[in-house]
């Protein structure tokens, strides 16, 4: 059986050239990254900029009160990954204790009760300082212009605010004012502005040139001092103070109960964002570079250690056989997520081992599997997580988040990548502090996030919810390496479902030699078997969604080997861009989803 030939349509090309490239989740966030690239800016200083139009643009799936993660290589160092960690902890006054005495089971998947301390704004502008070339008021510039004048809305952004309208109206009456200016929600192609958070960027910039307060009414000499000041205007200035200020009112929950936050300055002052050495795992003479076991990156990997040992036929998404294969082996893998990954001792080592993935190669049969199944570490104990269902989590992470009532949302983000002609490369995944996650600070223009959702109140879990400790993120973007220079960085938006997403693409470029935006246009899939790592954490054993454009003789038969098979439509599963380069030749490619209408690759 040989490997599926790609289809000969494309939705668009993979781009080519040789002076840089920029691919991401919205057309403005590209055609910036592109922009900065053209007036001589690095990947980074593109990336960042890029990043902060991400937060006007798709307010609806990140924000600067959200987190964010990334893996970058430079061109000084074109074979080491590194991991840019953006993910603040949970506050000191978030404990267990404390969730348990507002009456709470699980944390919420709205309100600020569940906002761990943000980190995105403080990671993009670390990576700015450290490895970008432009001045700070160059790279906000994008974003400013199109949050004080506005930019056209997305039909996504409306029916996110559609959906949570009545909770604005009735217990957020601040976001009601930011997102329902005269009591109407924005129609697609509107015009809309953020006046607020334009004048939040404002004073980060004039903190960095001397006026503001953190910077004790002196200029910053160099270009680092200058965003440094910016840095502690974030985290100690007039943004920490607001948002402490904002969350001790109480306001309602997704629980339909009202609470008060637990964010306090001192959180705020003790986060910084760094740099980390990335989990990694050799794959068919590739280096795949992810997050920590802190994140669910590992679980990629994880699952192409087990995948390794079978021959190319079982490797094929689009058969039924490849697609069986692969969907039990992410179901192993992310039952060792749930069970063993945290921001603590987590035994990677062992989960990565040859010998390990062996093992849990050795369950995977002909038929699916109904059971949550960890693997055994020795002198470890499995978390085994309570079987919540409801029947609504197997249609969640279709591209777009699934936003009920109460403003909860079941995962999705945004994504960006860049390679510059230097070879600097970057994968980035922004999210968090989405409009829908808790009352707007009027002040600031934006709100917190949720990513405390991602823990567990039960004692003894490896993502107890635990002040000072990051919750397990579903952030995961991907370095891809090979003969010691970074070749591919990619990632997609969707919760859960992020690296499901990614690992058919790896296979199929990988493996079966498919161009990039051949891979990325190809039918997709996700499984469902495993706790959703949002609120209210349901799960759906056996479960698998697919699109209908993987053939009916494909899905028939994954049917008939016990897969609960949810089908999403022809163009609804994945979110994913990418950028590529060829060390030798210095030619770059670049190809975005297409699904949504909304993502796009840019570049020459």
């Amino acid at each position: 059986m040989s490997f599926t030939r790609p289809d000969a349509f494309t939705t668009r090309p993979t781009l080519r050239g040789t002076f840089g490239m920029a691919a991401s989740t919205h057309w403005l966030a590209t055609a910036t990254a592109q922009a900065v690239l053209e007036r001589g800016g690095n990947a980074f200083d593109a990336a960042s900029a890029a990043a902060f139009v991400l937060h006007v643009v798709e307010p609806h799936l990140n924000g600067p009160g959200g987190d964010l993660t990334a893996v970058f290589s430079t061109a000084v160092e074109p074979g080491k990954a590194v991991v840019l960690m953006g993910q603040g902890p949970a506050p000191q006054g978030a404990t267990v204790e404390h969730f348990r005495a507002e009456g709470l089971s699980l944390v919420p998947g709205s309100g600020a009760l569940a906002a761990a301390v943000p980190g995105a704004v403080d990671a993009w502008l670390l990576l700015l300082r450290d490895h970008g070339s432009w001045e700070l008021a160059e790279v906000l510039d994008f974003a400013i212009r199109y949050a004080r004048d506005g930019h056209p809305v997305l039909a996504r952004v409306g029916a996110t605010i559609a959906s949570v309208a009545a909770l604005f109206r009735e217990h957020w009456p601040a976001s009601a004012e930011l997102w329902m200016p005269d009591g109407r929600i924005p129609e697609e192609g509107e015009l809309i502005s953020n006046p607020a958070y334009a004048r939040t960027l404002q004073r980060l910039v004039q903190a960095g040139a001397g006026f503001g307060d953190a910077a004790g009414g002196t200029v910053a000499h160099t270009r680092e001092a200058r965003i440094d000041a910016a840095r502690l205007e974030w985290s100690e200035g007039f943004v920490a103070r607001a948002m402490v200020e904002s969350v001790r009112q109480p306001h309602r929950h997704s629980t339909g109960t009202d609470h008060s936050g637990v964010l306090a300055l001192a959180d705020l002052e003790g986060f910084s964002a760094g740099y980390e050495a990335p989990a990694t795992l050799e794959f068919r003479g590739h280096t795949i570079a992810k997050t920590g076991p802190w994140g669910q990156g590992p679980a990629l990997l994880q699952a192409l250690a087990i995948l390794d040992g079978f021959d190319d036929a079982r490797l094929d998404p689009s058969s039924e056989l490849g697609a069986h294969t692969i969907l039990e082996a992410m179901k192993l893998a992310l039952a060792d997520r749930e069970a063993y990954y945290g921001d603590g001792d987590v035994p990677l080592d062992e989960l990565l081992s040859p010998a390990y993935a062996e093992t849990r190669r050795a369950l995977i049969t002909e038929n699916a599997s109904h059971e949550f199944r960890p693997g055994r570490i020795p002198g470890r104990e499995a978390y085994i997580p309570e079987l919540r269902t409801d029947g609504s989590e197997s249609a969640a992470g279709t591209g777009e988040p699934t936003v009920p009532p109460s403003g909860e949302t079941r995962g999705d983000t945004c994504h960006l990548d860049v390679v510059d002609r230097w070879g600097n490369m970057v994968s980035a995944t922004p999210s968090g502090g989405w409009l829908q996650s808790s009352p707007a600070i009027p002040e600031l223009g934006f709100c917190l996030g949720t990513r405390l959702q991602m823990t567990w109140l039960e004692p003894g879990t490896p993502s107890t919810l635990t002040p000072g400790k990051r919750p397990r993120t579903t952030l995961t973007p991907t370095l891809v390496l090979r003969d010691g220079a970074a070749i591919a960085a990619l990632g997609s938006p969707g919760g859960d479902q992020q690296d499901q997403w990614q690992l058919p693409y790896l296979l199929r470029t990988i493996v079966g030699g498919y161009t990039p935006q051949q891979a990325i246009d190809a039918p997709a899939f996700h499984t469902t078997s495993m706790p959703g790592s949002f609120w209210p954490r349901t799960w759906e054993p056996g479960g698998a969604v697919v699109e209908d454009r993987l053939g009916e003789e494909v899905v028939s038969g994954l049917e008939r080997r016990g897969h609960r098979i949810t089908r999403a439509g022809d163009w609804m599963l994945g979110r994913l861009s990418v950028v590529v380069r060829d060390p030798v030749s210095g030619v770059l490619q670049a190809a975005a989803n297409p699904r949504g209408a909304q993502g796009y690759a840019a570049g020459r």
